[in-house]
């Protein structure tokens, strides 16, 4: 295991300081219904790594576009 673990908090300032803004509060509500990254439980806390985060950040990019009145692929 190579992988830092990074709490809530962590992970929401991770994504943050890769421009892609979201609440440690918004990773806690998707830990409950669901469609937030991958984590895993130590005691009570869920705990993230960057690649999972990385990946589900990936997911949810949009295609990239020209202009705003293009349709996605």
């Amino acid at each position: 295991m190579t992988e830092q673990f990074l709490t809530r908090r962590e992970a929401a300032e991770y994504l943050n300081n890769k421009g892609l803004p979201i609440a440690h509060t918004t990773l806690a509500k998707l830990v409950t219904v669901g469609g937030g990254p991958k984590f895993r439980r130590f005691g009570r806390n869920a705990v993230y790594t960057g690649s999972d985060l990385d990946a589900w950040a990936a997911a949810r990019l949009g295609e990239a576009r020209t202009n705003s009145s293009q349709r996605a692929a």
